[in-house]
C-alpha cells in the first residue's frame, strides 16, 4: 500500500469537497494546516481577502505540499476529513439534487483514495485498505477499541502488530467467554486459540474427509491457525510491548499484511461464532 495517504488525485478529490466555498470556514483550515505542519503552503489573510485563494485551490495546494514532503500527510489528511464530518460535507442533502452531487463527490474521493491503497468510508472515515473491515464486531467494545487503533496506526509496523496480537487474543477470550470456559491470566496465546478453535469445529481435524475440498478447506484452517500464531510471534520480535523502545526492522507494508489477515482470521471466528450462537 501507499504509505502515506496522499497523492496528487486525493489533492483535487479533497478539494472538489470545498468547491464553491462550501464547508469549513479559511479560519478552520488555516488551523488544520498549520497544526499538521503544513501552515505556509497556501496561507490566507483575513485582513485582506481581495486576491486571495478560494478554499478549493488552498486545499489542493496544501495537500500537493503533502505530497512532496508526506512525513505529517496523514495527520493533515485526517484534520480535513474532521472537519469535513463536523460540517456535514458527508452527510445526506435533504434535496436530491445536492445529494447526488455530494455522494458523486464522495465516491471520486473513495476512488482516489482506493487507488493509493487507503480505504474512505461513505461517512468520511480514513483507514488502511483491507484493516478493519470486521462486520461481526457489535457488542464487542475491546475488539473494537484494537480495531480502531489498527486503523489510525498505517505508519507505525510496532504499533499495527502489537495491536493485531491483542485483537486475536480478546477474540479468543471473547469466544471461551461465550461458552463459559474458564481461562486465567497465565493461559497463554496458543492455549487460548485452541480451545477457541475447539469450542467452533475450526481445527482442521474437524473437516468431514468424506467431503468435496475437504483437504483444501483443511489446508486453508491450518494457514488461518498459522497467521494467528506468526501475529503473535511477530508482536513479540517487532511490535509493542515488553518495553520496546526501538523502531521495528519490518516494514508497514508487510506488517499491515499481517495486520490484513488477522482481521479475516477474527472475523471468521467471530462470524462463526455467531453462526453457532444463532445470531
Amino acid at each position: 500500500m501507499g504509505k502515506h495517504p496522499v497523492s496528487d488525485e486525493v489533492a483535487a478529490t479533497l478539494g472538489a469537497f470545498v468547491a464553491g466555498g462550501t464547508g469549513p470556514r479559511h479560519a478552520v483550515l488555516t488551523r488544520v494546516f498549520g497544526r499538521s505542519g503544513y501552515g505556509d503552503a497556501a496561507p490566507y489573510d483575513s485582513q485582506s481577502p481581495l486576491q486571495q485563494m478560494n478554499k478549493e485551490d488552498r486545499v489542493r495546494m496544501t495537500v500537493a505540499a503533502a505530497v512532496r514532503d508526506p512525513a505529517r500527510s496523514r495527520e493533515l489528511v485526517d484534520g480535513l476529513l474532521s472537519e469535513y464530518r463536523a460540517g456535514g460535507l458527508f452527510s445526506p442533502e435533504a434535496d436530491p439534487d445536492a445529494d447526488r452531487r455530494r455522494r458523486d463527490v464522495v465516491k471520486t474521493a473513495q476512488s482516489a483514495f482506493a487507488r493509493i491503497d487507503w480505504e474512505l468510508t461513505a461517512d468520511g472515515e480514513l483507514r488502511p485498505a483491507g484493516v478493519g473491515a470486521l462486520s461481526a464486531l457489535e457488542g464487542r467494545p475491546a475488539i473494537e477499541d484494537q480495531l480502531g487503533r489498527l486503523r489510525r496506526a498505517g505508519d507505525d509496523p510496532a504499533l499495527l502488530l502489537g495491536t493485531a496480537k491483542e485483537m486475536l487474543e480478546s477474540t479468543a477470550k471473547y469466544v471461551l467467554e461465550a461458552f463459559s470456559v474458564p481461562y486465567s491470566s497465565s493461559t497463554d496465546f496458543e492455549q487460548l486459540w485452541f480451545h477457541a478453535r475447539d469450542r467452533l469445529g475450526l481445527h482442521p481435524k474437524d473437516v468431514d474427509q468424506t467431503q468435496p475440498g475437504a483437504s483444501q478447506v483443511r489446508e486453508t484452517l491450518q494457514s488461518a491457525w498459522s497467521i494467528a500464531r506468526m501475529a503473535n510471534e511477530l508482536r513479540n520480535v517487532e511490535g509493542t510491548g515488553h518495553g520496546r523502545t526501538l523502531p521495528a526492522a519490518m516494514t508497514p507494508e508487510m506488517a499491515l499484511l499481517v495486520v490484513r489477515e488477522a482481521c479475516s482470521v477474527a472475523q471468521l471466528t467471530l462470524s462463526t461464532l455467531d453462526r453457532y450462537l444463532g445470531r
